[in-house]
């Protein structure tokens, strides 16, 4: 988007500024369901008793050390417009974590860094179709501030519970502050896209032994392999833009970025590298598998005209003679010989055999 557009875009978003919405009283905090948890860490230790999101926040910011951790699921506008004011987040990142349906990336506004992630999962079936669904994706937009983490997910799958779980048993880590939170979510969402991409493996090896299986390439479904291609591409669109952010964090300084965390990154950049490399692969597999069965059933559509082709040979030889010998001519050889039938009869046999026996030798029959 141009900087006439960001501006224009900035502008609307100012018209409809967000009511300031108190968010200490629950029955008047427009969150409602939509919020997973509100956790205060400090010192990497999980705090209790912080009551609503305004409080939270108040008490993260009086503690040294402290941040809170307000994890969302698929919020309206209206939902998230106390959450931003309270956060002071940029108009921008707002409509694109509400919107969702973003490109994987990395943005900067002042001490607030914001990233989104694509989160795959795989969905399980007993065999794959010409419908199968295989890949499922959502997303992942995080916000980190200097005493905040906020993370707002779409979709049905990628749940962050395991992620808090496991920073919680890792105090020390979690004592880094709102960035090491950062690389937590992004090494899990990685870690899935790992997982995955093992999965859609086993899927590609079915389906390339069917087809090189010792059976009539016609049975083969052409279709299960176009589905496990469509797939594949949604994969490659989570996986694949996400490389240029995650080197942006593991090199570039950042404010919002500590750097010891920076080492963390390119760990997880490593990781990326290798299932980019796998999903490619991948890509180029199933090209080759699909060019593979359509050489295949081209050679069986060769088979059967060639068989066609030496029946319709053989069965020219007695169509020929009887042909000959239906013509009304009063003077034809041998019309009034006793032996004549059982002759044209032998001559008509061993015709056809002889032909059968060297379309045979030739690999037509």
């Amino acid at each position: 988007m141009s900087m006439v557009g960001n501006l224009r875009k900035v502008a609307r978003l100012a018209r409809r500024r967000p009511r300031r919405v108190d968010l200490s009283h629950p029955a008047r905090s427009p969150l409602g369901s939509t919020v997973v948890n509100c956790v205060v860490y400090r010192d990497g230790c999980r705090q209790h008793g912080t009551g609503s999101v305004e409080e939270a926040v108040r008490y993260a910011r009086k503690q040294r050390g402290g941040f809170v951790w307000l994890g969302l699921h698929e919020p309206t506008q209206d939902e998230f417009a106390g959450v931003a004011e309270l956060f002071g987040l940029h108009p921008l990142a707002v409509e694109d974590a509400v919107q969702a349906h973003q490109r994987p990336k990395v943005e900067q506004y002042d001490d607030v860094l914001f990233a989104v992630f694509k989160t795959v999962a795989y969905v399980e079936h007993d065999r794959l179709t010409a419908t199968s669904e295989v890949v499922n994706t959502g997303e992942i937009m995080v916000f980190t501030g200097p005493d905040f983490v906020v993370t707002v997910r779409h979709g049905r799958h990628g749940s962050l519970g395991p992620v808090r779980e496991d920073l919680e048993a890792l105090p020390e880590q979690l004592a880094k502050g709102p960035s090491a939170v950062l690389h937590a979510i992004a090494d899990h969402v990685v870690d899935d896209y790992v997982a995955v991409a093992d999965a859609v493996q086993d899927d590609i090896d079915e389906v390339e032994s069917d087809v090189f299986a010792p059976r009539s390439p016609r049975y083969a479904d052409v279709g299960r392999i176009y589905q496990l291609k469509r797939e594949l591409l949604e994969l490659k669109r989570a996986v694949v833009p996400l490389a240029r952010p995650l080197a942006q964090l593991a090199s570039a300084p950042r404010r919002a970025v500590r750097p010891e965390i920076q080492a963390y990154f390119r760990d997880v950049v490593d990781h990326l590298t290798r299932v980019t490399e796998q999903v490619t692969s991948f890509d180029a597999l199933l090209d080759s598998i699909l060019q593979a069965h359509l050489a295949q059933v081209t050679v069986a559509q060769n088979e059967d005209m060639r068989k066609i082709t030496a029946w319709a040979a053989i069965v020219a030889v007695p169509t020929m003679v009887c042909g000959v010998y239906g013509m009304n001519f009063d003077h034809m050889p041998e019309l009034r010989w006793r032996f004549g039938y059982p002759l044209v009869v032998g001559v008509i046999a061993i015709a056809c055999f002889a032909i059968h026996r060297g379309f045979k030798r030739n690999g037509w029959l």
